[in-house]
């Protein structure tokens, strides 16, 4: 049933970026602290090669994935099949954050979409990729992206969206450092 791959080949890349979602899960190192199990979508997603991928943080009400990324790197993105055949596939690895103003990042930046309320890239090198059935996940049609977040980083503007990451994104739920 489930499938090892050594790396992302063309067929494995053809269903990553046919998934108009995906989820990334981190955690803390504290056996107290809290898992973060986020959505994503927008077209933030890229494959930078057969072991390493990447996508946008844009700015939300958390900042979970970029303070475990900084403190202990663990992450898996999960890939679900909601149109045509059942599969699931998972990249486990280990995430850096990227930001504005630091070395590469505009050179990776210029590979995805110019969105605004971009907090930082999140780089994967994937330690383990793997697929399983994916019987259970129910079948739904893609009607479209949601503007909402894009409309709220645009009506706020560069400067008050950056006041706002200083202001919620500062610490993480267990207090790990974020945006600073």
């Amino acid at each position: 049933m489930g499938k090892l791959y050594e790396g992302i080949d063309e067929s494995l890349a053809a269903f990553l970026n046919a998934q108009k979602l995906f989820f990334v899960a981190t955690a803390p190192l504290s056996a107290n602290g809290h898992i973060n199990l986020s959505p994503k979508g927008l077209d933030s997603f890229r494959i930078l090669g057969p072991r390493k991928v990447a996508y946008l943080d844009l700015t939300g009400s958390g900042i979970e994935t970029l303070a475990h990324a900084r403190e202990n790197g663990r992450i898996t993105l999960m890939f679900c099949a909601f149109e045509g055949p059942p599969k699931i596939v998972r990249i486990h690895g280990r995430a850096r954050a990227i930001e504005p103003g630091m070395q590469g990042f505009d050179e990776l930046a210029a590979v995805f979409p110019a969105l605004p309320g971009l907090r930082s890239i999140i780089i994967v090198e994937a330690e383990r990729i793997s697929d399983s059935c994916g019987y259970g996940v129910p079948l739904y049609r893609f009607e479209g992206e949601r503007s909402t977040l894009i409309d709220w980083a645009v009506k706020k503007g560069p400067q008050a969206v950056r006041d706002y990451q200083l202001s919620k994104n500062r610490l993480s739920i267990d207090e790990l450092p974020g945006i600073g």
